[in-house]
């Protein structure tokens, strides 16, 4: 009597799983906190209760708090949308459904960078923090034009490759309160009781307009070697055929 068996997912394809639910979930849990943090309020009114980065930009001239605000909407919707462009089953089976969220994800990446380069120069931690997050915000709407260059030509691998980069500069609006957490924990065992707790979070937040997205990058391209996409070189020289 014949038996049939069924064979196990491999474990390279449970971490992958694992690892797109963990990213969907932590993109989408702070996507709906960064909007919805900023509609319970006015710049002013969350300021006074020292809510994010209400108190930076509630100073700031209208066209700077304007900016703000389609920073965090723009900027969250693409958040919550990135990981669906990876659902494999998405792609295979409903490919309308991946190239209408592939477009408002785009969207949003546009919309979201020029806003942050607006804002960039105004951010509470001077310098650092405007070079940090312009480059941020430059390279964002950079890789989402490659990406939407690359598949109107046809390269789908490319476009692939540019996808996850840009993603990744996306996913810095996670990794950036991750590790403003972090940085904020290893200093506690160093307080004293007269540490001023402003100094401490200030002390975090510095270099996080760099940290917050420079690991994401090397990341994102050790995925898109390991894939086989095609993958940047810091020479423009390619290597002769054999």
């Amino acid at each position: 009597m014949a038996v049939m068996t069924i064979a196990a997912p491999s474990p390279h394809r449970a971490r992958a799983r694992w690892s797109w639910a963990w990213i969907t979930f932590s993109a989408v849990a702070v996507a709906a906190y960064f909007v919805g943090h900023y509609a319970e309020g006015s710049l002013q009114s969350l300021a006074r209760s020292h809510a994010g980065l209400a108190a930076t930009y509630a100073v700031r001239p209208w066209p700077i708090q304007v900016a703000f605000y389609f920073h965090i909407v723009f900027a969250g919707i693409a958040l919550a949308l990135g990981p669906w462009q990876f659902a494999q089953r998405i792609r295979d089976r409903h490919i309308g459904i991946h190239r209408a969220i592939g477009r408002a994800y785009l969207l949003a990446v546009l919309i979201g960078g020029i806003a942050a380069l607006i804002m960039s120069p105004f951010d509470s931690i001077g310098m650092g923090g405007f070079f940090g997050f312009a480059a941020l915000a430059v390279l964002w709407v950079w890789t989402g034009w490659r990406a939407y260059r690359a598949v109107r030509g046809g390269d789908i691998a490319s476009h692939q490759a540019w996808m996850i980069r840009c993603f990744a500069l996306t996913y810095a609006g996670v990794t950036l309160r991750l590790e403003f957490g972090v940085l904020t924990l290893v200093q506690l065992p160093f307080v004293h009781a007269h540490t001023d707790i402003s100094a401490l979070t200030a002390n975090a937040y510095a270099p996080l307009p760099f940290l917050c997205w420079l690991p994401n990058l090397v990341i994102a391209e050790f995925i898109i070697r390991h894939r086989g996409l095609p993958a940047l070189h810091l020479s423009a020289t390619q290597p002769a055929a054999a």
